[in-house]
């Protein structure tokens, strides 16, 4: 029973035990009881209207308690009649109207903060109270492994137990640390893990950047600017040097025979030493200087049979097999082709010293070019497995080899080649015993 009808049924009960008293007392006197039973007719219509009156505000609150529970902050209620009680009503509204304009201004900001989110290049990824994926913003479901995350943790997300895989870092990322991470690729990112409160409550989240374009550009530039400062003095000294030991030649004739021919010989080997030195400088130089690549359709197909060619016979002496594992038929490709074939010729080279040092009993170096739905993807495969135990992150760094007298200017070579194509590549132990390189192509549409 709510507290209206148990007041009501108390000023009837009240009033009827009155009346009952009124007719005892007053029976012998019926002008006097009519008027008292008047007075309590009276009394019990001004008690019904007091009560309603002082039950009016109770009547506002619950109409307030409803549009609260449905969100309708925009609706105000009606002015009353008594002043005293549109002070509540005037209450009431404001508070309607201040939680009008806060969900207003919350609702601009989550839509400011939606669009920023999926605008940022950063990867963000939300997690819930139990450390499960909530948010994901389009960078990060861009990442390996997190198209599908929302509703799971970052360790069910990864690949088995890979404990290199750039999910399973950020998973280990420390709260309120910033670290750099590499992942199985070679690609380098700024993980930042942080947290913020909800309802009392600390939520984690991640920020993940990108940096691998950022830090190759911030390499090429200190390596270009090293290698010209090499190159200048190298180049200055060997032809200076160069110059002085052809002079020096001619002064034996006046030694005698015996001291003549020793005397030659050293120069002839400081000669040969000193040429070794410019063609080494003149390697390096020979990226740092590199055309632009002039842009024609090219079948790769006929670029990796020359190479094929070329090396059959090498390879054949020393035991490897060579040769095609799988060929498409594709289309024209838009590339420079003496840039894309020295690079190639790089690869194919390496893939053969690899074979060669290695201990895999089976040597081959197999190629594929595959048709893909948005292009093709030339992969050199050999059974060196030099790279098992080489970070991918080392792979293409300026200097880095893994061959014994090995100068480390290959790869940047061929990395150099194709970044100025466009094309994607990865260098990577396939986990079989062998090693892959793969490029991807963006063939021409058929006409």
């Amino acid at each position: 029973m709510s507290l209206r009808q148990r007041l009501y049924a108390y000023l009837i009960a009240a009033h009827v035990l009155f009346l009952g008293i009124t007719m005892l007392l007053f029976l012998g006197a019926p002008l006097t009881m009519l008027a008292l039973e008047t007075v309590l007719v009276l009394s019990l219509i001004l008690g019904m209207r007091l009560i309603r009156r002082a039950l009016e505000p109770l009547g506002y609150t619950r109409h307030f308690h409803d549009l609260l529970q449905d969100q309708h902050y925009a609706a105000r209620l009606q002015q009353s009649d008594d002043a005293e009680l549109n002070e509540l009503v005037q209450l009431f509204n404001t508070m309607l109207g201040a939680l009008y304009q806060e969900r207003l201004q919350i609702g601009e900001q989550q839509g400011f903060l939606d669009r920023l989110l999926e605008a940022t290049p950063s990867a963000v990824i939300v997690f819930d109270f139990d450390g499960r994926v909530s948010l994901l913003n389009a960078s990060a479901q861009a990442l390996p492994g997190l198209s599908q995350a929302k509703g799971k943790t970052l360790g069910a997300c990864r690949p088995g137990d890979d404990a290199l895989s750039l999910l399973a870092q950020l998973d280990a990322l420390p709260p309120g640390d910033s670290q750099m991470l590499t992942d199985t690729d070679g690609r380098r990112y700024r993980g930042q893990r942080g947290h913020f409160y909800d309802r009392g409550f600390a939520r984690h989240f991640l920020l993940v950047e990108e940096l691998t374009e950022e830090l190759e550009s911030s390499e090429k530039a200190t390596y270009d600017k090293l290698i010209r400062v090499l190159a200048h003095e190298v180049n200055n000294t060997v032809a200076a040097t160069g110059s002085v030991l052809d002079s020096l030649l001619y002064y034996r004739s006046q030694l005698a025979e015996r001291d003549g021919e020793d005397f030659s010989t050293a120069i002839v080997a400081v000669k040969r030493r000193n040429v070794s030195l410019g063609e080494f400088i003149e390697r390096f130089t020979r990226v740092v200087k590199m055309p632009a690549p002039e842009m024609r359709p090219n079948a790769v197909r006929d670029i990796m049979d020359d190479i094929l060619y070329l090396y059959r016979e090498p390879c054949r002496s020393r035991g490897i097999h060579i040769g095609w594992q799988r060929c498409d038929e594709i289309a024209a490709i838009q590339l420079d082709r003496h840039l894309i074939e020295q690079a190639l010729l790089n690869v194919v080279k390496n893939a053969m010293e690899a074979v060669e040092a290695g201990a895999a009993g089976d040597k081959r170096i197999d190629f594929v070019l595959a048709d893909e739905a948005d292009g093709a993807r030339l992969s050199v495969i050999d059974s060196g497995n030099l790279l098992g135990d080489v970070p991918a992150r080392q792979l293409f760094t300026p200097f880095f080899t893994t061959k014994k007298g090995g100068q480390g200017i290959g790869l940047l070579f061929v990395r150099e080649v194709l970044n100025r194509h466009g094309f994607p590549y990865r260098l990577a132990a396939n986990g079989d015993g062998q090693t892959r390189f793969d490029i991807w192509f963006k063939t021409l549409p058929n006409r």
